[in-house]
């Protein structure tokens, strides 16, 4: 953000008189009782709750907003990969990251991988990801996992 953005920020934030929204993180959020960290956090949370009730949103934006940020706060892509050059950074030798979503890779062959593709899910609901979570893609790629239900490990047939 620039500094005439900022100052809007501000100046929009300081004329805010908070509504429903606010009380209701106050109602929410747990009572800190001393806790220094979950006094800094409820902090943190009325804070991004106060300036994004300054912004005015109708129940459509709101929805498309919190969706955006809790993507962007994941520091996962809103819109597909490329694949452009511009989107890598060499990691290792012939190994690439791509910058835009650090779950995929690129090799020395070219081949590109999200190594999120696939979770394994036991039926305890507990999920882990091998070797074998590795999916190869191709470009345009909007990332996503397959969750794959798997028996617990004394329930497996021996290999």
């Amino acid at each position: 953000m620039n500094f005439r953005e900022r100052l809007a920020l501000a100046w929009r934030v300081l004329r805010y008189q908070p509504g429903n929204l606010l009380a209701h993180a106050d109602r929410e959020l747990p009572p800190a009782d001393g806790d220094e960290m979950q006094e800094s956090i409820n902090r943190d949370l009325r804070e991004i709750v106060f300036v994004f009730g300054s912004q005015g949103h109708s129940g459509f934006s709101a929805a498309y907003v919190t969706a955006a940020l809790e993507k962007l706060l994941r520091f996962e892509p809103l819109r597909p990969l490329t694949g452009e050059a511009s989107e890598w950074v060499e990691v290792g030798t012939g190994w690439w990251q791509n910058n835009r979503c650090s779950r995929v890779f690129k090799d020395a062959d070219g081949r590109a991988y999200d190594i999120d593709g696939r979770v394994f899910r036991e039926p305890n609901g507990c999920c882990y990801t091998s070797i074998d979570s590795r999916v190869y893609i191709t470009f345009p790629y909007q990332p996503k996992t397959e969750y794959v239900d798997v028996p617990f490990p004394s329930e497996r047939s021996p290999s």
